[in-house]
């Protein structure tokens, strides 16, 4: 995740809020469908994030299998920190959707271009 998009996400309010159905509903003829693009979105930021996490810890890793080895290491501390303190995906990806951040196609759309 490059620099500019973690200040963004962290200047995104954590706590949920109440959103106008209807106002989803409109953008892409449907609640539903509107709620569906922005769920597939969630997924992919969750797999972004926890790959992003996964990828910075595994420094941090020990290979042995003593447990004695086991010791308290700030910097995975901080990391850790600030992943917990991001926002849900589900929360990232409603804003994206509501500001039209978000691209998608429908599938009738990508079966005619297929054709």
């Amino acid at each position: 995740m490059d620099k500019l998009k973690k200040i963004k996400l962290t200047q995104i309010n954590p706590v949920l809020e109440t959103q106008n159905l209807e106002e989803m509903g409109e953008k892409t003829g449907n609640v539903y469908r509107a709620i569906y693009v922005m769920s597939r979105r969630a997924n992919q930021i969750s797999k972004e994030i926890k790959e992003e996490l996964h990828a910075k810890l595994e420094d941090f890793a020990s290979h042995t299998d003593s447990l004695e080895e086991i010791h308290e290491n700030r910097e995975q501390i901080e990391i850790s920190k600030f992943y917990e303190k991001l926002p849900h995906p589900t929360i990232i990806a409603t804003k994206e959707f509501l500001n039209n951040e978000l691209s998608y196609r429908q599938q009738e759309e990508v079966a005619a271009e297929a054709n």
